[in-house]
């Protein structure tokens, strides 16, 4: 059982919430141009690989299956953010200011707490 569950610190929630509000405040805004579309598909499914490997570490039956998903969630949150950076740094979403620390608009996400195995 998550001890943080249904606090601010639950990493569940924080990684639903960051996915959700990638999706809704960055991917959807990105033009779908020919150009655009490889990167719109490559931080789409990091985003969906993080939340479903997060929901899946929840379910974990042993403690080694559970550090092996969230080691793809690490990964696939350092793709995110290679993601989000060339999405910012090409102006692909002019409106949206993501920062090195993964907050959307100078609001944190989840990535401002450490997950501990």
């Amino acid at each position: 059982m998550n001890k943080y569950s249904n606090t601010e610190k639950d990493i569940h929630k924080r990684i639903y919430k960051f996915v959700i509000s990638c999706f809704n405040n960055i991917v959807k805004k990105i033009p779908k141009t020919v150009e655009n579309l490889p990167i719109i598909e490559q931080i789409s499914s990091s985003l969906t690989s993080m939340g479903a490997n997060d929901r899946e570490a929840d379910a974990s039956t042993s403690r080694k299956d559970f550090i092996a998903k969230y080691t793809i969630v690490k990964k696939e949150t350092k793709e995110t953010e290679y993601w989000l950076s060339v999405i910012k740094d090409t102006f692909l979403v002019k409106e949206v200011y993501v920062s090195n620390n993964g907050s959307i608009n100078g609001k944190f996400c989840f990535l401002d707490y450490p997950i501990i195995f």
